[in-house]
């Protein structure tokens, strides 16, 4: 899976949700613009190496932001308390500010320097 494929899955939506998700890619590879797009577990994600680091979906009613760790929602539940989130995800209707996309992104590759080194 690869970019083409990301580009495929955000031409596939209706708005807002399409734009949304060009938005969040957007911001995300602002960023780290090093990262690799692919689809991952059926949806847009972006890769260090061969960790995922994030991912965005659309949903009936906007989208969606996937850290791919629940303990990197759960670092920062101060920061996300104004946002709806599942146990996986957290939710948004319009783009998350680009400060808090680079906290969760950070907080997640912390987790990913940390499995690295314990192997």
């Amino acid at each position: 899976m690869s970019k083409r494929d990301v580009d495929a899955y955000i031409a596939a939506q209706a708005e807002p949700q399409r734009g949304l998700l060009k938005e969040m890619r957007k911001i995300i590879l602002e960023i780290e613009p090093g990262l690799k797009q692919v689809i991952s577990y059926g949806i847009p994600a972006f890769k260090l190496d061969k960790e995922v680091v994030c991912g965005i979906a659309a949903r009936k009613k906007g989208c969606s932001f996937y850290p791919f760790s629940a303990s990197v929602l759960e670092a920062l539940r101060a920061d996300l308390k104004d946002f709806p989130q599942t146990k996986s995800a957290l939710h948004f209707e319009k783009p998350l500010p680009k400060t808090l996309v680079r906290k969760l992104m950070n907080q997640r590759q912390v987790q990913i320097m940390v499995k690295a080194k314990r192997k």
